[in-house]
């Protein structure tokens, strides 16, 4: 596929990236921070049952052409292409998500690993609850902070790794996943049915979020949140009106080109 379709210019302006593109741990790093900072977790197309399609023209289009954001396989998977664009050693994986109360999901969250020098890095710039803001080193029982959030991974028996980050002396469970390469067709069906099952969260209520250095940005159907430096500050929305606005202030979203 041609770069005509994919325009690395385009997506590096779209993210706000202008350095090098080498295919080094620096680089790497300096990517994701830049993914994960400027082009929001979001699933409005989702809510408004219009299925994400995950061919490269589309998530170019979406993401880069019109300016929006995703969820998991669209962010991710413009992300898995321009790493293997630019020549990184790219493994795609699917994840389960822990629900608090309820337990593992199916595999319904991608993920990538990068290898660079024989070093492995968990990659992930569209979990939108709590995510990464850059790369993970694939290390066991460490804790490694990025900016105001601190992360870890250990191995969980059934699942294989399990992500998870730490608030206070808390560590609290995102998800887990193992090393085993995932092709096209298994984020062609993750993705139906996480756009389709009438039960799945991303029918039932709009969102959208974006992690920040001191902590993250979110907007729900009925509250903006706003957590710095693990002070939470919650608003409530009212209507539809402070809905639209908060998302086109804080996330540069127009929903009056979207719905």
């Amino acid at each position: 596929m041609s770069d005509e379709i994919l325009d690395l210019d385009g997506y590096f302006e779209r993210i706000n990236y202008s350095g090098s593109r080498e295919a080094t741990e620096e680089t790497l790093n300096k990517l994701h921070i830049c993914h994960a900072m400027n082009v929001p977790f979001e699933n409005l197309d989702v809510f408004y049952k219009k299925p994400p399609q995950l061919d490269e023209a589309s998530l170019y289009n979406k993401i880069v052409k019109n300016k929006r954001g995703g969820y998991c396989f669209e962010m991710n998977g413009i992300f898995s292409i321009v790493l293997k664009r630019l020549g990184f050693k790219v493994t795609d994986l699917l994840a389960k998500v822990f629900v608090e109360g309820i337990g593992y999901t199916a595999k319904t969250h991608q993920v990538i690993l990068v290898e660079i020098n024989g070093r492995k890095w968990v990659v992930d710039v569209g979990f939108g609850n709590d995510g990464l803001l850059a790369p993970l080193r694939l290390e066991e029982n460490t804790d490694q902070k990025q900016y105001a959030h601190v992360y870890n991974l250990i191995k969980e028996p059934q699942y294989g790794y399990l992500l998870r980050k730490k608030t206070g002396d808390k560590y609290n469970n995102l998800y887990a996943f193992t090393l085993e390469e995932c092709r096209p067709e298994d984020f062609i069906m993750s993705n139906h049915f996480t756009a389709t099952y009438p039960e799945s969260f991303f029918l039932l209520m709009r969102m959208c979020t974006m992690p920040t250095k001191e902590g993250r940005i979110t907007l729900t159907d009925t509250h903006f949140k706003v957590i710095e430096n693990g002070d939470i500050k919650e608003t409530e929305i009212k209507n539809e009106e402070e809905f639209r606005t908060c998302l086109k202030d804080y996330f540069r979203l127009d929903l009056e080109k979207i719905d």
